[in-house]
């Protein structure tokens, strides 16, 4: 997992995750990781993950993803309780209550429409319908592990 935290920060990506072989991802929030749960979910079972900001979003699509383990240097208390849930083993740098949006002006849209529901398949609704979200080509770049 140090690997996984040590590329997370020197090369400034979004997140590192690591099934058999390391990729490193570029884009913002969740994206990334909606995508890979639509487009290659037996990359994200199993696997390590590092990321920068985990809301309750995106540890809905860790848990679905049936990820192993996660480092974050932030997590939500709705996200930490989730994965916590899940029994995934987790590390990370700080808990706040909420995740706060880009801007700093308030609470991310994502948490905020996920923090009050605990059903897994409905928080993925929510996720799916928002209209941020897009399916695209994950931007993974693969590293030699």
């Amino acid at each position: 997992m140090d690997k996984l935290i040590k590329l997370l920060h020197e090369g400034n990506y979004s997140c590192v995750i690591k099934n058999k072989e390391i990729s490193t991802f570029t884009q913002r929030g969740i994206t990334d990781l909606y995508d890979l749960l639509n487009t290659d979910p037996a990359f994200l079972r199993g696997a390590q993950i590092a990321d920068k900001v985990i809301g309750k979003a995106a540890a809905v699509l860790m848990v679905l993803g049936r990820v192993q383990e996660v480092y974050t240097d932030i997590i939500s208390e709705p996200a930490l309780v989730l994965l916590r849930r899940a029994n995934i083993k987790l590390d990370c740098m700080q808990v706040v209550p909420r995740i706060q949006n880009r801007d700093r002006t308030g609470w991310c849209p994502l948490e905020t429409l996920c923090y009050e529901e605990n059903s897994l398949e409905i928080l993925y609704s929510i996720i799916h319908d928002l209209s941020l979200i897009h399916i695209s080509e994950p931007t993974r770049h693969s590293l030699i592990s």
